[in-house]
């Protein structure tokens, strides 16, 4: 049995399909879902999630907040900035981390998870 997994942002749903696990970072820390999860509502922090499909690949996504739900072997991923490894730029995310670093003392919670979210981008995207 499988999971059925969706990941969707208000753009776009960036993945659909079956999977056997999926890995995402709550809030409260990292959690994994399999077949047969009991019911959960989480809200995501800002982090990877990872969808480890039925044909044993793993599909990426930068995920910049938002919720996880999981009933009856499904789960949803609802964020309003997401992105697929793939469709990250490096380049342009090397350049915000660096202008964002060069900054320096980030004590703005806007500018601390503008940070953190060029910080995953860039750890995602292989820099």
């Amino acid at each position: 049995m499988t999971l059925q997994v969706e990941l969707v942002s208000p753009e776009q749903v960036l993945y659909s399909g079956e999977a056997h696990m999926v890995i995402a970072r709550t809030t409260d820390g990292e959690i994994a879902f399999m077949t047969g999860h009991a019911p959960f509502i989480g809200s995501l922090g800002i982090g990877a999630v990872t969808i480890r499909t039925s044909e044993g690949d793993d599909v990426k996504a930068a995920v910049h907040e938002g919720f996880v739900e999981v009933a009856d072997n499904r789960v949803t991923v609802l964020s309003d900035v997401a992105e697929l490894v793939g469709d990250i730029d490096a380049s342009r995310a090397r350049r915000a981390l660096e202008g964002l670093e060069r900054q320096g003392d980030l004590e703005d919670a806007e500018a601390e998870a503008a940070l953190r979210r060029a910080r995953l981008r860039m750890e995602l995207a292989g820099g």
